[in-house]
Formats: C-alpha cells, sequence, structure tokens
C-alpha cells in the first residue's frame, strides 16, 4: 500500500502545473463550529430459553443519558500557489444519567467498577495543505470511503490519526490516499493503534487505503477502493450507482462488492470470503421503497476496523448481517413530509432478515426491525435544533436479542 501513498503524493505535484483558485485568506476563510448533541439511550435485552449461563449473569438493560459538545474549527489556507492550514477540534462528553448495572451504551467511558466516566474528553489537530484542487492532511481525521467509515452514531465521533490525500483535480474524477496508525473510540480518550473488529489480542497495526470515484454522467457513478490493516486483512471494493428517471419518479441501484483476505501475520485468523449486495430505491412525491439483498461466500465474516460502521446497507441501527456465508434480505420504506407540506419531518422504516442455512445443514438466524422520526426546525431563533427519535428490535440465534429506544437532540451553533 505504500506504492499507492506514493502515487497518491505524485499526483500531488503534478498539480503544481494546473490553475489554482484564489483564496480570501486563512483566517478571512475560517470556520468555527459547536454543535450539541444530547443523547438518552434505553435497551433492553430479550434472552430466549436456554441461553447460556454467562448470557444469565449478564445485564438486563443498558440506559445512558448524556449530553456532548462537539467544537470544530477549520481555517482557509494562505494565498499562493501552496496554501496552508490548520484545523482544530474538541470533544467533550458529559454524563447525566448511569448506573453500574446499566451501563455500557457506547456514549460513556466504562471503568473497570461497572461505573462509566462522569465525563471525557479529547482534542485533535489537522495541518493541510492545499496545491490545486489536491489537499492533503495530516493529523486527526474522520475518514469516510467503502472501505473505512469512522463511526458518528452515539455522543462523539470515532477519531482517527494519520495522512489523507484527496483530489478532484481532474473532471468527474476523486482519488483519495490515506494512512494512518491510532485511533480512538467514540465512548473513549485512549488512543490506540488499530485492530479488526472482535479481536480480543493485543496486536495492531496500520491501515493504508486508496482509490477513486468517478461520475460517468449525472445518473452512473463508479467506484473502487483498496486497503489493508497490516497483519489482519486486505480487501478491494468496487461499487456501481445509477439514477433512472421512470414513471416520474427515480429508481436508484446501489450495487457493491467486497473481497477480503487475511494478510501478513493473520492476527485474527483465516479471511478468504466474497460480498455482493445490491439494493433498488423508488422515490415519488417524497415517498421511497427500497429492497435489497447481500449474500457473502467463504472463510469468516466480513473484516473491517474496530468499532468502525460497514459500508453495507445491512450496517443498520443493531445488527451488522455480515456473518460466514450470511444471506440478507432487506426492505425498507421512508416519506419525507416537506412533499405535504411539512418541511424538516422525516420517517423510515426498514426490516432485515438474514441466515446462513446451508442445504441440508440448520443455520443460524438473525433478524431486525427499524423505526426512526426525525424533525429539524426549519426558521425561527431554534432554527436547526433536531430531534430523532429511533426504535429498533432484533433478534437472533447467536447473539442476544434487544429492544431499543434512543432519543437524540442536537443543535448547531455557528460561532463565526
Amino acid at each position: 500500500m505504500s506504492r499507492i501513498v506514493l502515487r497518491g503524493a505524485g499526483c500531488a505535484l503534478l498539480c503544481g502545473c494546473m490553475p489554482v483558485v484564489d483564496a480570501a485568506g486563512f483566517i478571512d476563510d475560517s470556520t468555527l463550529k459547536l454543535q450539541l448533541r444530547n443523547v438518552y439511550f434505553n435497551e433492553n435485552f430479550r434472552d430466549e430459553q436456554g441461553m447460556s449461563s454467562r448470557a444469565a449473569n449478564a445485564k438486563s438493560e443498558r440506559v445512558e443519558w448524556a449530553q456532548g459538545f462537539l467544537l470544530d474549527y477549520q481555517s482557509g489556507y494562505t494565498p499562493g500557489v501552496l496554501g496552508l492550514g490548520i484545523d482544530a477540534s474538541g470533544l467533550l462528553g458529559v454524563r447525566l444519567d448511569s448506573g453500574p448495572g446499566r451501563s455500557g451504551t457506547g456514549l460513556l467511558p466504562v471503568h473497570d467498577d461497572g461505573h462509566a466516566a462522569e465525563e471525557f474528553a479529547s482534542a485533535g489537530v489537522t495541518a493541510k495543505a492545499r496545491l490545486g484542487k489536491t489537499v492533503v492532511k495530516h493529523g486527526t481525521l474522520l475518514p469516510k470511503t467503502p472501505v473505512l467509515v469512522y463511526n458518528d452514531a452515539r455522543l462523539l465521533p470515532q477519531t482517527y490519526q494519520g495522512s489523507q490525500l484527496v483530489s478532484n483535480d481532474f473532471d468527474n474524477l476523486t482519488l483519495t490516499f490515506g494512512h494512518l496508525d491510532r485511533f480512538k473510540q467514540r465512548d473513549s480518550s485512549n488512543s490506540t493503534g488499530l485492530f479488526v473488529d472482535g479481536y480480543s489480542g493485543r496486536e495492531s497495526g496500520d491501515f493504508s487505503y486508496g482509490g477513486a470515484d468517478y461520475a460517468v454522467s449525472k445518473q452512473l457513478r463508479l467506484s473502487y477502493f483498496h486497503g489493508e490493516l497490516s497483519d489482519f486483512y486486505r480487501q478491494d471494493f468496487a461499487g456501481i450507482q445509477h439514477d433512472l428517471p421512470l414513471a416520474g419518479g427515480t429508481l436508484a441501484s446501489d450495487l457493491r462488492y467486497f473481497r477480503s483476505r487475511d494478510e501478513g501475520a493473520a492476527q485474527a485468523g483465516r479471511i478468504d470470503n466474497h460480498m455482493l449486495s445490491g439494493q433498488l430505491t423508488y422515490s415519488h412525491s417524497g415517498h421511497a421503497f427500497g429492497t435489497g439483498y447481500q449474500v457473502l461466500r467463504g472463510d469468516a465474516g466480513l473484516p473491517y476496523i474496530s468499532g468502525a460502521t460497514v459500508y453495507s446497507f445491512s450496517n443498520v441501527g443493531i445488527g451488522k448481517f455480515i456473518e460466514e456465508d450470511e444471506k440478507t434480505w432487506m426492505a425498507s420504506y421512508a416519506y419525507n413530509f416537506a412533499a405535504a407540506g411539512v418541511p424538516g419531518l422525516t420517517f423510515m422504516t426498514r426490516y432485515l432478515s438474514g441466515d446462513n442455512h446451508r442445504s441440508g445443514e440448520d443455520g443460524l438466524r438473525e433478524w431486525e426491525r427499524d423505526a426512526e422520526l426525525a424533525y429539524v426546525v426549519q426558521s425561527g431563533p431554534f432554527k436547526g435544533l433536531g430531534a430523532k427519535l429511533r426504535n429498533y428490535v432484533y433478534r437472533s440465534d447467536f447473539a442476544r436479542g434487544r429492544d431499543s429506544n434512543r432519543l437524540y437532540l442536537t443543535y448547531d451553533i455557528v460561532l463565526w
């Protein structure tokens, strides 16, 4: 993967011959924003008869309430052919309600005695340089690629340390290259080396990635990415997205393919599998109807960085549906009430059913039903205030069943 990074650096050097967009200045183009994020998390476990003694002694619920503060500063660039800048972030999570028998929601760190931390915080700084339409960043990053998507589904986001290059110097083509060596989980202030999700050993590795997104037209988009977590796994991704105008609406098709194999010392064991998933969504007059199918074949489940979000339709409220040889059906419905004269109000529900049943064998099964209702104030003194209510129901043959209710309140304040 070092070759990929070097090639990316070469692209940046080539950009020196291209026109440069004038920058107003390091200070004039800077922004400072504060997001307030209040989260209430209530999850009850539903265990089937015959559960293991370990499950019988486990918690019956997880209930916590916390307040998050996310401060984000982004500078402009210094004038000239090579523009320089700096970004900085400050994250603070404060416990509002918890208990040793109810902790572990992922909102707050948990001490050895089972109590959640009263508060936790972290800060990050990122140096950046712009040459043409190519931007190189080094420091705290929030990667969002098919082979690695940072997790932002709780109080504070998961953050990474490393370098990333993004180039838009070629028409309709975006090139992305990166190398990461440390990260912080969404409920931790501690920085550690990277490892695959589910791994319980002490080894860690660096993650390198690179790829391209190409817009063939306004309706057709292609992408390819490669990622490697040293001594754990390597992964290739290819995707096709297409929008087709149909009967006054739009039929969107999204096809994704992953090829994963173990790498180096294979610290997480043997990995050799393929995952193919596809989804069709028809949107018309505020309504969106979706259906999809996903199949994973080979040894082990789909590997991904610990705690990260998987770039899959099946990465939903609780389950991920990416177990070894699992096949998953998906159906969804969403409605944007702006079509009915209520802008800012949206609703979504979906259902997934997965199993890894093979001919002549009894397979393991899991299913999940999700529902989300959200509203963002559109005008007035509280413009931008958002509320989202989520209800998730999950059942599985190999994991504890859960009924989960979550309430998110967010408010963005632009300081300058």
